[in-house]
Parts: C-alpha cells; sequence; structure tokens
C-alpha cells in the first residue's frame, strides 16, 4: 500500500507546484483548494501526512487543525503546516502540527519533513 500525503492550500500555484513535486516520488497525493471540503476529504481519503496552508479563506488552517487533533482516528496523522506569515509557526505548533515550513520553502526541505512525517506515522502506528 502506498503511503498517503494530502495538501490543502487555498493557493493554486502551491498546490500545482506540490503535486509536480509529489509526483516524483512513491507517494500517493490528493490535493485540495477548498478548506471547507478538507476535513471531510482528509477522513476519506485517509492520509499518514497532512500539508495544510495557515491562512485560507473560510476555514483557516489552524482551525482545521484543531477539529483533526480532536478526531480520534486522525490522532497519528502527521501535520506539516506551511505558511508565510511571520508568527506561522506559533500558532500552527499551538494548533496541535507537527511541524511548520516557512513559505518559500526549500524542495528538498519540503520533501524530508513529508519523508518524516511518513517514519513518524508508521512508527505510531506500530506502537498502537
Amino acid at each position: 500500500m502506498k503511503n498517503k500525503v494530502f495538501v490543502c492550500d487555498d493557493d493554486t500555484a502551491i498546490t500545482d507546484m506540490l503535486e509536480m513535486l509529489l509526483e516524483t516520488t512513491d507517494l500517493d497525493a490528493v490535493f485540495e483548494n477548498d478548506s471547507v471540503h478538507a476535513y471531510t476529504k482528509i477522513k476519506e481519503f485517509g492520509p499518514q501526512v497532512l500539508v495544510i496552508d495557515l491562512w485560507m479563506p473560510v476555514i483557516a488552517g489552524d482551525q482545521l487543525i484543531r477539529r483533526l487533533r480532536k478526531s480520534a482516528e486522525m490522532a497519528s496523522l502527521y501535520i506539516l503546516c506551511i505558511s508565510a506569515s511571520r508568527d506561522g509557526e506559533d500558532i500552527a505548533m499551538d494548533a496541535g502540527a507537527d511541524a511548520f515550513l516557512a513559505k518559500p520553502f526549500d524542495m528538498d526541505e519540503f520533501i524530508a519533513c513529508v519523508e518524516k512525517g511518513i517514519s513518524r506515522y508508521s512508527d505510531a502506528t506500530v506502537d498502537e
């Protein structure tokens, strides 16, 4: 079974770029630009890693992170938050994110964070 990554960012340029990048890996990736639909799609897709933008219209990334952290079935989901906000890291970590990358970020650093998330997810599910 392929490892799964779900990416939610309202900026289509970001999701298009990450789609091209993730196509070079052995990961199954799904992309969503509308945070309103993200929660349901995340639960349906069942990813090991969620990559989420912090500032999105209607439902902000930190709101979605908090909601996911309240769900027992999403407890081991590794959440990587991405944002250009100066205080984004503090907001993301307070909401329950596992990691934060400031935009613009290095592609190798992004892949390393996703791979770390896959590894941590695997370790967490083995321990259960």
